[in-house]
């Protein structure tokens, strides 16, 4: 357990449910929380680019810390975006409003893959772990700070596609037409979002969560061939201890083969049922989740009735961390927000 574990509660309720151990009331935080539906946080990036908002510590410290004082929630997660690990590479990367993120030198075969840069990520990814430091620093013991990063496939993804896909035809047909530069890409990834997370760890966050926001695009059978290995090490060369929450978007056919690529705690969506999902996955892993985000749309009443159906799911059972089954969405109105977590915290007082 890293030094900056000291700073918090290690018996916090949202680390309880990391470890299976029973808790007072589930433990409930949304996946985004510090974002556009927040007017203070578009006050902010009204003034900077995205990219500015990441890369400097202060701002990127108070954007986590926003939703920590708004929505009562129990867990903080730090500010910054999964593509930050590839501009150290040399590929370029850009935000531009209403396209999103783009790549500037896509990598799509053997050459290009072999150029990629080394990264040292104290020196270029440093301004992350500062700000991890800052918000440790700034919240209360008994919040706990969840680093985060894309998964390997994610990212690899990205880098090869350039921008968001539909098909991912690049990324499949690199690893269809050349599993050797596929590999190795994959493993130059793995290799520094160890590092990346590790940093985070160091720098003050007591668990991390890996995103797999793409992973659902593959079949079983090729994420056992080209992804688990790689998910496997990521999570395996993370500091002992530090518990991991492991997310995968649309990833409903792959459960099991998530869970036996590692994680504490397995994220599901929306698109499965919370009480099935567990049942696959077997009472060695926690699991995290799952109301659909458009769900916050609704009326109060209707947020609870949706919210206790999963409460009712997870049936008390230690381990369950309530959670959107994705990121919660810009326009959403605060006050929903606020309406969920109350909720859960309320119906699901034991």
């Amino acid at each position: 357990m890293s030094e900056s574990a000291t700073s918090v509660d290690l018996n916090c309720p949202f680390l309880r449910a990391c470890r299976r151990e029973p808790t007072d009331y589930t433990p409930v935080w949304i996946m985004r929380q510090a974002g556009r539906y927040l007017p203070e946080y578009r006050e902010i990036r009204s003034k900077v680019s995205f990219l500015e908002m990441c890369k400097r510590p202060d701002l990127a410290a108070e954007v986590t810390l926003q939703p920590i004082r708004r929505l009562g929630v129990d867990a903080a997660i730090l500010f910054a975006d999964i593509l930050l690990v590839i501009e150290p590479m040399g590929a370029g990367l850009e935000f531009t409003a209403g396209t999103g993120p783009r790549i500037l030198r896509p990598a799509r075969d053997g050459r290009a893959v072999d150029a990629l840069e080394a990264v040292d990520v104290s020196e270029s990814l440093g301004y992350v772990f500062e700000a991890a430091r800052l918000v440790r620093a700034g919240l209360p013991r008994h919040i706990p700070l969840i680093g985060f990063a894309g998964a390997p496939f994610t990212v690899a993804s990205y880098l090869i596609e350039g921008s968001g896909s539909r098909d991912y035809m690049h990324t499949k047909s690199l690893m269809y037409r050349d599993s050797g530069a596929w590999h190795a890409l994959m493993e130059r990834i793995s290799t520094v979002l160890i590092d990346y997370l590790n940093g985070q760890i160091d720098a003050g966050a007591q668990a991390v969560q890996l995103f797999d926001s793409w992973v659902g695009a593959l079949s079983p059978g090729d994420y056992r061939e080209f992804v688990q290995p790689h998910s496997r090490r990521t999570i395996a060369g993370l500091r002992p201890g530090v518990p991991v929450i492991h997310f995968g978007t649309g990833a409903a056919t792959l459960l099991e083969l998530m869970r036996d690529a590692g994680g504490d705690v397995i994220g599901l969506d929306w698109r499965i049922e919370l009480a099935e999902g567990w049942r696959r996955l077997g009472n060695g892993v926690g699991v995290q989740g799952n109301l659909d985000p458009v769900v916050l749309y609704a009326d109060p009443p209707e947020i609870r009735r949706r919210a206790q159906r999963i409460l009712d799911q997870a049936g008390g059972r230690p381990g369950h961390i309530f959670n959107l089954g994705h990121g919660i969405l810009p326009t959403v109105p605060v006050d929903h927000a606020i309406a969920l977590v109350d909720a859960v915290h309320e119906m699901s007082r034991r």
